[in-house]
Formats: C-alpha cells, sequence, structure tokens
C-alpha cells in the first residue's frame, strides 16, 4: 500500500497513477519558492555566509522544478538564478557600471534557466518508476546531481573562458562538510551535496515520515559528507614567508603617478627589511611599471631584494614580443635565477576584450575603457624557492580548477595567492574570493598566502583556518612560519576525471531517459 499524500507532498498524481511520485507545486508557488531559494543561497554565500541555507536553497530549487513544464522550468530556474546572480555579483558593476554587471548576470540566469529545463527533464522522464523502489530514491538524486554539477562546470568554461565563480561546493568552505573536497574537489562536493538535498526530495515524494526507509539514501550522503575526514598531506617543515598588503591607488581608474603603487608596496616592506625570511610575497599590480623594460623598476626591486635578503616574489604587466602579459615574477638578486609565470585566465572584459570588433559596435564608449589585452600565459603555475615549490594563482585564477591541480603536480609545497582587489573596495567581491583560496587549502591539503594590494590578506592552514590576516584597507607586512606540506590529494589527481565523468554520465544518462520516453509514448499510441 502506498502511503497517503499530504498536501505539501502533492498536488497531483501524474498519468503513471498510485505506482508514480507526487507532482511538484503549482506553478504560482513554485515561482515565490525559487525567488526565496535563489535569495538563500546569496545569504550562504560570503558576505554573510551562512551556509546552512544552501540546504534550503538546492532543495527548494529542485521542488520547483518537479513537474513542470519546458516553458515553467525556464521561468523558475530564472527566478532562482536571477535573484541569486543579480545579488551575488552586485560587485561586478563597482567596476565599470551596471552594464557589465546586468550583461554577466544576466547571461549566468539565462545558462541556469537552460540547466533547470535539464533536471525537470529527469524529473518527467523518471516519473512512471515506482516512487518507493531504488531507481527514484537512489538514481532519480544521482541523476539531479548530475545535471547540477555539469551545469556548474558548463558555466565554468563557456563562454569565454567561463565564470566558475557561484558554486554550491564552493558556499560550504565554513561548513563541516568541506573536507570531502580534499577526495573529490570542488565539482564532487558539489554532486554529492545536491544529491543529498535531491534524496530528501525524492523522501518526501515517496511518503516522507510515513516511509521511514525511504530516507536512507539521503542520510547516507549526509553521513558521508560529515563523516570523511580531509585526505592527509604530509609535513615537509616551514617556510619563513613576508607577505605585504600596500593599500596603494592599485584600482584601474584610482589617480596616481608613475611609480605610486610601488612605492606604497615598499614603504609597507619597509618595517620587515633585516628580519629573517626565506621568501617575500606581493600582490598583483604590486608593481606598477615594467620591471623587464625599465632599468628605475628593475633598480628598486634590486634593492628590495639585497635589504630582505630573499628573493621577491611581485607581479606586474610585461611585455614580450609584441604581446602583454599580467606576469607574476620571482625576482632574485642574479637576474639568470628569476622565474616567471603569467596569468592563464584574463579577465574577459576586465583584462581583455573578446570580439572586440563586436562589442565596440554595440558599447563603444564602454569598451573603450578597457585599454589592457593580456594575452594568456603558458608557463607551470609555480617557481621555486631553495628547492620548495610554491603553487601560484594570479586573482580569478584562483577560481579555475586546472590551475591549481597542475600547480599541487607540478610539487607546489605551499600557494601564494596574488590579487588585487582595489576595484571592488567597499564590495564583498575580496571575501568571495577569500572562500576560494580557504577551499583551494581543503582541496590541496596545502597551506596559502592569500596577498591583495587593498586587502583582506590572510595566510590560510592546510586546513582551511586562518593563521594571520590584514583587514582591508590597510597598510601593513607580517612574517609568518608557513607549513609545508608533500603528497598529492584525491581531488588534484581525480579533479580533472570527476569533472569529465560527471556530465558525460548525467547527459548519457538523461539522453537514455529521452529516448526510453520517445518510445514508449510512440507504443501508447
Amino acid at each position: 500500500m502506498h502511503p497517503t499524500l499530504t498536501p505539501a507532498a502533492a498536488v497531483a498524481l501524474p498519468a503513471g497513477g498510485a505506482s508514480s511520485p507526487p507532482s511538484g507545486l503549482p506553478l504560482w508557488a513554485a515561482v515565490p519558492a525559487a525567488i526565496i531559494g535563489g535569495l538563500a543561497l546569496s545569504l550562504a554565500s560570503p558576505p554573510a555566509g551562512w551556509w546552512p541555507l544552501a540546504l534550503l536553497s538546492v532543495t527548494l530549487a529542485l521542488i520547483t522544478l518537479v513537474g513542470r513544464s519546458i516553458g515553467g522550468a525556464l521561468l523558475v530556474g530564472a527566478a532562482f538564478g536571477g535573484v541569486f546572480f543579480f545579488t551575488h555579483l552586485i560587485w561586478v558593476g563597482e567596476f565599470l557600471g551596471p552594464l557589465p554587471w546586468i550583461a554577466l548576470a544576466g547571461l549566468e540566469t539565462i545558462l541556469f534557466s537552460i540547466g533547470a529545463v535539464l533536471i525537470t527533464l529527469a524529473y518527467r522522464w523518471t516519473a512512471r518508476l515506482p516512487h518507493q523502489g531504488a531507481a527514484q530514491l537512489v538514481a532519480v538524486p544521482l541523476l539531479v546531481a548530475g545535471l547540477w554539477a555539469s551545469r556548474e562546470l558548463i558555466l565554468a568554461s563557456w563562454p569565454y573562458s567561463g565564470f566558475p565563480w557561484a558554486r554550491i561546493g564552493m558556499t560550504l568552505v565554513e561548513s563541516p562538510l568541506s573536507e570531502v573536497a580534499s577526495w573529490t574537489g570542488v565539482t564532487g562536493l558539489s554532486f554529492l551535496f545536491v544529491a543529498m538535498c535531491a534524496g530528501v526530495v525524492q523522501w518526501a515524494r515517496a511518503g516522507g515520515p510515513r516511509f521511514l526507509r525511504g530516507g536512507f539514501p539521503a542520510m547516507a550522503v549526509l553521513v558521508l559528507l560529515l563523516l570523511v575526514p580531509q585526505f592527509p598531506t604530509s609535513p615537509a617543515g616551514t617556510l619563513e614567508v613576508g607577505w605585504v598588503q600596500g593599500n596603494g591607488p592599485a584600482a584601474y581608474f584610482d589617480t596616481r603617478e608613475r611609480g605610486d603603487v610601488l612605492a606604497s608596496q615598499a614603504e609597507a616592506t619597509a618595517p620587515l627589511l633585516g628580519q629573517p625570511m626565506d621568501l617575500l610575497a606581493w600582490p598583483e599590480g604590486g608593481v606598477d611599471s615594467d620591471p623587464l623594460a625599465d632599468p628605475a623598476t628593475a633598480a628598486a626591486l634590486d634593492g628590495i631584494v639585497r635589504q630582505a635578503d630573499a628573493p621577491l616574489l611581485m607581479n606586474a604587466a610585461t611585455a614580450r614580443a609584441g604581446d602583454v602579459f599580467n606576469s607574476s615574477l620571482l625576482w632574485t638578486a642574479e637576474s639568470g635565477e628569476r622565474q616567471r609565470h603569467d596569468k592563464i585566465n584574463p579577465v574577459p572584459f576586465g583584462e581583455y576584450v573578446p570580439d572586440r570588433w563586436l562589442y565596440e559596435m554595440i558599447v563603444p564608449d564602454l569598451v573603450g575603457l578597457i585599454q589592457r589585452e593580456y594575452t594568456p600565459g603558458t608557463l607551470p603555475p609555480l617557481v621555486t624557492v631553495d628547492d620548495v615549490g610554491v603553487g601560484l594563482a594570479i586573482c580569478f585564477d584562483v577560481i579555475y580548477d586546472q590551475v591549481i591541480w597542475d600547480g599541487a603536480r607540478e610539487g607546489a609545497q605551499l600557494y601564494v595567492f596574488q590579487t588585487n582587489n582595489a576595484d571592488f573596495r567597499g564590495t564583498a567581491e575580496n571575501l568571495q574570493q577569500l572562500a576560494f583560496a580557504r577551499m583551494r587549502a581543503i582541496e590541496t591539503g596545502r597551506a596559502v598566502v592569500n596577498v591583495s594590494t587593498t586587502g583582506t590578506s590572510q595566510v590560510i592552514a592546510p586546513d582551511g583556518s586562518t593563521i594571520a590576516s590584514i583587514p582591508v584597507d590597510t597598510a601593513a607586512a607580517a612574517i609568518t612560519t608557513v607549513p609545508l606540506r608533500t603528497g598529492l590529494t584525491p581531488a588534484t589527481i581525480l579533479g580533472p576525471w570527476i569533472s569529465a565523468l560527471v556530465p558525460l554520465g548525467a547527459f548519457g544518462a538523461l539522453t537514455v531517459l529521452g529516448i526510453l520516453h520517445r518510445v514508449r509514448n510512440r507504443s501508447s499510441v
């Protein structure tokens, strides 16, 4: 006998009769629920960071997609995605005004809505399965989770290298679930979290408390998320790292003279000079002229390196063979020992304009403000300091999984993330980026020195906790004993496979379901 469906659990039974799970909310209720879910996900992310709201958010998002038409799925997906992206990414407008914010958040909302349609189809094409069977309680949540994680991967790679900023896994950095990322990566953490929420939805559709064993699959995933510890990496000593937040005029439109940012970094560094350190780290844009082309800038850096008696990891725009790069340079007293890494993923419409000819026709004044045209780098994200591998990610490169994994596989024993948040002063951008830095520490089992021009800057332990920090809009410097680690976490090894297999499995399974659904419909005619 099937359990009695409460009004909260069901609105109507679809054509499959009593063997089918109940359909979802009517559209008039689904749209407000999607809006609440989008707002909850925004609050689950920094700066609020109330991560338990992610449970409510994802669960509401899925409930609103059960029993929807294609048009209804697009509508509720747009309601959820629009509220989330337009609030979560409001800081984008700080740089170039409201148009880029509207364009980015709008595009993300459209892609999110298309993903919502696929999840709706998954629910529709599995509706005839017995609602208390393993297929509904286990297979459907896994499929839904795979589609959600696949949508995150698509947003992370397209268009123009994607924007992997808003991911469910990243909202969980403050939660007791975050350690799973060291085994699965952020995509795997998103997958498991959504599978748990989807399992709860399927359990509720199968009867909820009247069918207790139906909740076991979701409970099993929750236990897994709670009990799996961070993968252990091996201690390999320490490194004394000096890190400097100069708080200079580093924003794109700041009023400044040539060399002012370098001067602010040098002034903030002065109290550290003469103290023992193995590495001195400056942020992205900490040098505002090309030291490879400007002898005066090179001489200034030479003087700092001599006084520090340690190499300086600095960042500047450099020009080579007609191309311009966002470059991190390990500046040493001996020019032949210097090392370089160029940013792998320059920011579209920030550090270069893709298809400039097209956008100049649409918004010529706005595009004309962006004079930078950085070329993507190809060198490994790593420098070596006294045989210690230092992994690198320049500003937004921290959000790209492959950059982080490559650093670990190249031999990084710690990371230095150099960033310039000056264009987003007074917004939540730097706190959201900090969440990425903390998750990368957990994911790789390595300490992170996250140093910014204007803040906030931190040294983060391999477990994601904060060792030391400098607040925003503050000129300060410190020398910190940073723990080193060796050994690769499963996330850094399996991450590329997970990122490939999740969408392959999800889209493959959905395709098979669609074919079977079509065959059934034809045979019933």
